[in-house]
C-alpha cells in the first residue's frame, strides 16, 4: 500500500514537472508585433514636437527627415511648438502596430 501511494506521488510530480515545461518541447517562436508609431512630417525648422504634452526630442533641422516616434496604442495629441507658440495641433488615434502619419500644415490645427 505504501509503495502504491509513493508511486502515485512520483507520477503526479512528474506530470506537473513536464506540464510546466511543455513550452520547452515543440514550441514556436513568438513573433513580436510591429511597433506603434506616429510619423511627423513637415515640421518647421527649429520647432519642437510634443506628444501628449511631452517633448519628443531636439529641435527640428532644415531639410530634416520625418520624425518617427514610438508610442503606445491609443489616442494622442501631437503639438508643434515654435518658440513660445503652438503652431500646429492634431489629435489622432493609433491602433496596435499601426503607423500614423501626421503632416504639419503651417498655421492650421485639426
Amino acid at each position: 500500500m505504501k509503495l502504491l501511494v509513493l508511486m502515485t506521488l512520483v507520477c503526479l510530480s512528474a506530470c506537473s514537472w513536464f506540464g510546466s515545461r511543455s513550452s520547452w518541447f515543440g514550441s514556436r517562436k513568438q513573433e513580436l508585433p510591429d511597433p506603434t508609431e506616429i510619423i511627423v512630417t513637415g515640421a518647421p525648422e527649429s520647432s519642437l514636437i510634443f506628444v501628449d504634452g511631452v517633448q519628443t526630442g531636439p529641435e527640428t533641422v532644415a531639410g530634416d527627415h520625418p520624425k518617427v516616434l514610438n508610442v503606445a496604442a491609443g489616442a494622442h495629441k501631437v503639438e508643434i511648438h515654435l518658440e513660445d507658440k503652438i503652431v500646429y495641433r492634431e489629435e489622432t488615434y493609433v491602433g496596435p502596430g499601426e503607423h500614423r502619419v501626421v503632416t504639419v500644415l503651417s498655421g492650421t490645427t485639426r
